[in-house]
């Protein structure tokens, strides 16, 4: 049963002024034991690349990346100014991003990352537990192992995160067609 006043819709659709992108952990020695890397690549740049042009946040995390290097050139290169966060904990949630998240206005996060069921999985749940509408991106998420990686988004929608695309993500931000930010960002997504 609805609430009266209350509009469900409002949890799907996505607006450029309350969205930012969270990116988790795509970093070079984790990244090479996936075999999705590529088009992981290619989703989170279609993401990163849409971000940059409606001026909306981008967080980047890297699990331990003393041990696991740093963000993998595929992505750091179209990265545009960025918070970067260090972390140890599987969970992004850590103090240093609850830091950033507070002087943010935005409600709604897009995440994509790896993997997609330890570090997104535990990132997602304590994101929504803080009260944000996530939006995650499984065509931008992996895993080693499809069945985790299958059954980590399974585990996220259940949780409340509305599973989505890239594709979804961009058309829905961009809303029309013809206008200078869609004539910049649909030759990306031929």
């Amino acid at each position: 049963m609805i609430q009266k006043g209350l509009n469900t819709m409002t949890k799907y659709k996505l607006e450029k002024e309350d969205t930012l992108l969270l990116v988790i952990d795509l970093q070079e020695k984790l990244m090479k034991a996936m075999k999705e890397r590529e088009k992981v690549y290619k989703k989170t740049n279609l993401l990163i690349n849409t971000a940059r042009q409606l001026k909306m946040p981008v967080i980047v995390t890297e699990q331990y990346p003393k041990g696991l290097g740093p963000t993998v050139v595929e992505i750091k290169e179209h990265l545009p100014e960025c918070f970067t966060i260090e972390k140890t904990s599987f969970s992004a949630c850590t103090e240093s991003l609850n830091e950033v998240l507070k002087d943010l206005p935005q409600k709604t996060i897009l995440v994509a990352g790896s993997e997609t069921h330890i570090c997104v999985l535990q990132t997602v749940r304590d994101l929504l537990a803080r009260g944000y509408n996530v939006h995650l991106v499984r065509d931008a998420c992996c895993s080693r192992f499809d069945e985790d990686h299958e059954t980590g988004l399974e585990y996220m929608k259940e949780m409340g995160a509305v599973t989505t695309t890239a594709e979804i993500v961009i058309f829905d931000l961009l809303k029309k067609a013809g206008t200078p930010d869609f004539k910049v960002i649909s030759p990306l997504v031929k």
